[in-house]
């Protein structure tokens, strides 16, 4: 469920017709609903809560999915933790005030510099993800007279029947290790005496709409754990990685509570405690992208939907062949549908936003919304054919807040310089 809806016959983010935002600030835009990310982080944590004797599952919102501050600030104001993958993603969190206490930082290259910032900051956990980067972060917490805590990502080898950019957990990708290699290493742990390792880690992929996936790999680590444990290893905690998909078209995505219901049986009674790194599932169907329509184009066989909206402002169509619902701020009223593609400006093929899809065809100046963009949207975006970033909005209620200001085209060089060339 999201708070996205026509009210006579003009589309609204809660209380706020986008047209409004899109006369305010142009296009591209990025508006994101406060009450959807709060709705969809409640589902969760409530799925997970404590109950029958389990204790309650660490939720941690994964910050590259939309790394926004006013997103992360709102997220944390509902008691989530994070999940981070880099620095950068850190010092966001640090900087609306996030729980280091509830944060876990991933990733299969960590660097020096960040797992020192981390250890600096006093996150919850590390997952790491080899011998050499569990070595590094034992001398580096040693070096700073700390003890940390950390989990072993495993890659249990399990398909996640999901698109193939985006699954993690198969033998050859290159995130964790394989169980067998996880469990022998784990011998070595005796001699890190700066390092505890209390727990396994799995993520299996992105965009899961099926739980089997999940227990098979849950099962996979349950036996890990067994084996582990009967050779005198403490391990506390599961995390289960993220994942959890959305709809973009007419899937049929498990609920937060039949994700709870598939695997909270698997682990009960095991005394372990979940940690979750929810992303897409909290922020995707909470963001919309505008979009100005410049031209239509007629072609061979369908029009083209020509926007000032591109694969820079969001890549996942080009990059996944991701779909998006696409919506006209203004509701169509009856007419002709017509095949077409809605393509941007940027010189490459691959710049849409969707193919042949068949909608009623709008005419130039036309806004349109780009649906389930509040995920892996801005936070890919990039500068390519020289445009300016979009701005991003976030809409409480009936108000709305620019939370982060367009680029301007002066940003695009800050940074650079041209140096006093000697002559040829």
């Amino acid at each position: 469920m999201d708070h996205f809806h026509y009210r006579k016959g003009d589309y609204l983010c809660e209380g706020v017709a986008l047209k409004a935002i899109a006369a305010k600030l142009g296009t591209p835009t990025y508006v994101y609903s406060l009450a959807t990310l709060r709705r969809h982080a409640w589902q969760l944590t409530e799925a997970f809560a404590a109950r029958d004797g389990e204790p309650e599952a660490l939720v941690c919102y994964s910050v590259k999915v939309n790394s926004n501050l006013a997103v992360i600030k709102a997220l944390a104001d509902q008691g989530l933790g994070f999940d981070l993958v880099s620095e950068g993603e850190l010092r966001r969190v640090q900087a609306v005030g996030g729980d280091m206490g509830k944060t876990v930082f991933a990733g299969v290259g960590k660097t020096e510099a960040e797992l020192l910032r981390a250890l600096k900051a006093g996150i919850f956990m590390f997952n790491i993800e080899s011998l050499a980067e569990a070595e590094l972060l034992n001398r580096l917490a040693g070096r700073l007279k700390r003890r940390a805590k950390a989990d072993f990502r495993l890659n249990p080898d399990v398909d996640a029947h999901t698109h193939r950019h985006i699954t993690t957990g198969k033998k050859g990708n290159k995130f964790g290790l394989p169980i067998a290699d996880a469990v022998a290493l784990w011998a070595k742990s005796k001699a890190w005496k700066n390092l505890e390792l209390t727990g396994v880690h799995l993520h299996i992929g992105s965009q899961i709409t099926q739980m089997e996936p999940y227990r098979q790999a849950v099962k996979k680590a349950l036996a890990a754990i067994q084996a582990l444990r009967s050779r005198g290893h403490r391990i506390e905690t599961l995390n289960l990685g993220g994942g959890l998909g959305i709809i973009y078209k007419d899937e049929q995505p498990a609920t937060p509570q039949q994700f709870a219901d598939a695997v909270r049986p698997l682990v009960k009674g095991q005394g372990l405690r979940l940690i979750l790194e929810p992303g897409r599932y909290i922020a995707g169907n909470a963001g919309v992208l505008l979009a100005k329509v410049l031209y239509i184009k007629p072609g061979e066989g369908r029009s083209f939907v020509i926007v000032d909206t591109a694969m820079n402002d969001l890549i996942r169509p080009s990059f996944y062949e991701a779909y998006h619902g696409i919506l006209p701020l203004r509701q169509a009223r009856g007419g002709k549908k017509a095949l077409v593609d809605v393509v941007g400006p940027i010189c490459e093929s691959a710049d849409f936003l969707a193919k042949d899809r068949l909608m009623a065809l709008p005419a130039p100046g036309d806004l349109l919304a780009v649906r389930s963009a509040g995920a892996y949207g801005f936070t890919m975006s990039s500068n390519y054919n020289a445009r300016p970033r979009a701005a991003e909005v976030l809409v409480d209620g009936k108000r709305w807040h620019v939370v982060r200001q367009r680029e301007s085209f002066s940003d695009l060089w800050r940074g650079e310089s041209i140096p006093a060339f000697s002559k040829a």
